[in-house]
């Protein structure tokens, strides 16, 4: 797992069949800066920690045999706790 912070939205006036509602969000990487793009079902917003999957598991979550997706959202980093 990625920890990340959203950094921005991507906007997209085209989507493939199959994906469920959601954002394509530009997230940068945690430590080292790295950017890089991001499917979010959750509703995660500009600033926000986040968790992030990559590779098979990010695709697994989805019902369609093969999404074309590399990176996905997964959870939310409460900052506010402990």
């Amino acid at each position: 797992m990625i920890q990340a912070r959203v950094v921005g939205k991507v906007w997209s006036t085209k989507k493939i069949t199959g994906l469920p509602p959601g954002a394509f969000l530009e997230i940068e990487v945690e430590p080292g800066g790295a950017r890089l793009i991001a499917f979010d079902v959750l509703g995660s917003g500009p600033g926000e920690r986040v968790l992030v999957v990559q590779g098979s598991v990010a695709a697994g979550w989805f019902d369609a045999k093969s999404v074309p997706l590399d990176a996905l959202i997964i959870g939310s980093i409460d900052e506010s706790a402990g």
